[in-house]
């Protein structure tokens, strides 16, 4: 992503600073495995915007690292934090696709509304061996209401389920515009 995208993704979220402060996405509530005791496993909310997903897992038990491109949206998710009293996450703002991805780094990893060829070979490695994906976004079928979306930004059918190869999935479904994936390395 360039600046520009930047500043496009500043202004889209400062248009939406007067609006409540957004739910946790029902997939990850769905799907996000209970936490062993006295253990603090880490996740990923990769695009994570404001923050509302990357909040709710902290406050279920994990350290978790949100990273977005628009320091708006993690302004806001810094606020929410403050609000909550949530003291285990890490506020990132870094452009995607540059964004280093340490291998075995994450439990579990969740993406929501964001899509990237390019990012998904180091974010399926990022997932240690028994973490888990829960990735939930736009499909090749938003272009029949919203022919102006841009495709490459829309995974194709099997397409997840490709890039995350061998691992045991949980859920790969198409409902409408989006595609939702869930599933455990192995």
């Amino acid at each position: 992503m360039s600046a520009q995208d930047r500043a496009k993704w500043n202004t889209r979220y400062r248009s939406r600073a007067g609006e409540d402060y957004p739910r946790p996405d029902l997939l990850l509530l769905d799907y996000t495995p209970a936490i062993p005791l006295n253990t603090r496993p880490r996740a990923l909310d990769l695009a994570g915007g404001v923050g509302q997903n990357g909040l709710w897992l902290a406050e279920q038990g994990y350290t978790v690292d949100i990273l977005d491109i628009s320091r708006v949206a993690l302004d806001r998710a810094s606020a929410e934090m403050g609000v909550r009293g949530v003291r285990t996450v890490n506020l990132l703002c870094i452009d995607l696709d540059d964004a280093p991805l340490m291998p075995d780094s994450y439990d579990l990893v969740c993406v929501f509304r964001f899509f990237n060829r390019a990012v998904l070979p180091r974010l399926a490695a990022c997932v240690k061996a028994g973490g888990r994906v829960i990735y939930e976004t736009f499909n090749l079928s938003i272009l029949e209401t919203r022919p102006d979306f841009p495709s490459d930004y829309c995974v194709r059918t099997g397409e997840l389920a490709a890039a995350f190869g061998k691992w045991r999935v949980l859920r790969d479904t198409e409902a409408g515009a989006f595609s939702q994936f869930v599933a455990i390395k192995p």
